[in-house]
């Protein structure tokens, strides 16, 4: 099924100078709606328990949480289909690239109708490479597998550049196809491949680079599957810009579905990319962080003309970021500031526990009693025996002594008792300055929660805060207690308030 109502067999090839045809874009499918999850197989599948218990049950099924989406006529949408519809939708679409199931999960979860995989993060992540051509295709399928069942919304691929001759290329199609994803990139880059935004950059010939697009193609139909082909081009930084339009122009010729030209280096040049086939969805990347190409926001990439949009580096950036902050900071005797973490409970719902939970209630047994016990009444009928065991508990459970035990209490230098008296009841200051100045924590505590400040700064440990509060019952606000560096060269301070 065609993304558009394009006639590329019409559009002549040989000779790009000439006026080409051009049509309106197809309403093959109606626009996005989101179903009740009712309708949807995962459910029915639990309708045969009572409809009173899955009524009020979350799906676990992350394909299902969300409600997928069907057609007028009731069958599911495949992931191509959705992107489709998205792509035939008014506006510029804003599509973050992941690198693996949690990922993915939260681009859907920030409320994105779709995403991409990279290659990039998925090297780094998964290797802990460069993208210099070294993953392998099984490698790439594997994760993109793993990241397609982890959600609902449609997911591009990045096939690279089909790692080898046609028969390569088909081959990679057709395992993204099995793989779940709704679309699937191929460039034109000879191998080993690599970011086009980095040195050294090479493409393939003319020819081969539009049989790779035709290969692509032809695997699709082989397929049965409607798979989004965008016709990736890397000669804009390899060869020059106007090559990059002529390879544009044969991609569309040959049947791709979206335009992408990476590495484009100014607006003249993405504004003069857009003008070809203006029909054809074109593809925008945002390499984050100093790429060739200008960082322009969707109101404005929508004027030029483009219809979806990359941003290939943000998750991977910030978790490194994150990632080795918290690593200084454990290095230095801490933990990372209680903002920079999600608590546990926020772990455990982003992740799913609570979705589980709820739905192992579903499956979960009536009849709580052991099977020993169940075993002497239902199969010997002894109830009498089981009558007898009962009442050797009871009295069993009344022998028992229980002992209650009395916490501590303490008491200060003052007079002062019990944690939210006296010394107890004012403020401690913990600050904590790096060797190069800068402000890492200040954090203020109760000094009747003293047992949790090692939990913030384990530079603590050891050090008798009590004794320190003890001899400082009576001073006056801003009294220093402690005045040390760490093992990291940070600065820890302790002021009494």
């Amino acid at each position: 099924m065609k993304l558009s109502g394009i006639n590329h067999e019409s559009i002549i090839s040989s000779s790009f100078s000439k006026p080409h045809k051009t049509h309106t874009l197809s309403s093959s499918f109606s626009s996005a709606k989101v179903t009740n999850f009712k309708t949807l197989p995962s459910f029915q599948k639990l309708s045969t328990h009572s409809h009173q218990s899955v009524k009020k049950v979350f799906i676990f099924n992350p394909k299902s949480s969300i409600g997928g989406e069907t057609s007028k006529s009731g069958t599911s949408k495949t992931p191509a289909q959705l992107l489709r519809n998205l792509l035939e939708s008014p506006g510029v679409h804003q599509g973050p690239a992941c690198y693996d199931g949690l990922s993915a999960k939260l681009v859907e979860k920030a409320g994105f109708d779709f995403c991409f995989t990279s290659g990039f993060s998925i090297s780094a992540a998964r290797l802990g490479l460069p993208d210099v051509g070294l993953i392998s295709y099984g490698e790439m399928v594997d994760q993109g597998r793993q990241i397609t069942e982890a959600v609902s919304i449609p997911v591009i691929g990045d096939g690279d550049n089909g790692y080898g001759n046609g028969m390569n290329v088909k081959r990679t199609v057709k395992g993204f196809i099995k793989a779940g994803f709704a679309g699937i990139i191929i460039e034109d880059q000879v191998s080993p491949k690599a970011c086009g935004h980095t040195q050294g950059r090479k493409v393939v010939s003319r020819e081969e680079a539009v049989m790779r697009i035709k290969a692509a193609i032809d695997a699709r139909r082989e397929s049965g599957s409607d798979i989004v082909i965008v016709a990736r081009t890397d000669s804009r930084q390899a060869v020059s810009f106007e090559e990059a339009l002529w390879r544009s122009r044969a991609f569309a010729d040959a049947g791709a579905d979206v335009l992408f030209v990476d590495a484009l280096a100014s607006r003249e040049e993405m504004r003069g990319f857009c003008e070809v086939y203006p029909l054809v969805p074109k593809m925008a990347n945002m390499l984050e962080g100093g790429g060739k190409t200008p960082i322009l926001n969707p109101t404005e990439l929508e004027q030029m003309g483009f219809k979806i949009v990359a941003y290939p580096l943000s998750l991977i950036g910030v978790s490194v970021r994150a990632m080795q902050d918290a690593l200084t900071a454990i290095k230095g005797g801490r933990l990372p500031p209680p903002g920079s973490l999600p608590s546990f409970e926020e772990l455990k719902e982003t992740l799913g526990f609570n979705a589980y939970y709820e739905e192992e209630k579903v499956y979960a047994t009536r009849d709580s009693q052991s099977f020993s016990q169940r075993a002497s009444i239902d199969i010997y009928g002894n109830q009498e025996r089981t009558k007898d065991a009962n009442e050797e508990r009871d009295q069993s459970e009344q022998d028992n002594v229980v002992e209650v035990v009395t916490p501590e209490v303490y008491y200060g230098a003052d007079g002062s008792k019990g944690r939210f008296s006296g010394i107890w009841s004012r403020q401690l200051r913990v600050k904590v300055t790096g060797k190069d100045g800068s402000e890492k924590l200040e954090i203020r505590i109760p000094a009747g929660f003293l047992d949790g400040i090692t939990n913030v700064v384990p530079a603590l440990g050891g050090v008798n805060i009590k004794s320190l509060l003890d001899d400082a019952a009576g001073e006056p606000g801003g009294k220093k207690l402690l005045d040390f560096n760490d093992t990291m060269g940070d600065r820890i301070q302790v002021f009494l308030e």
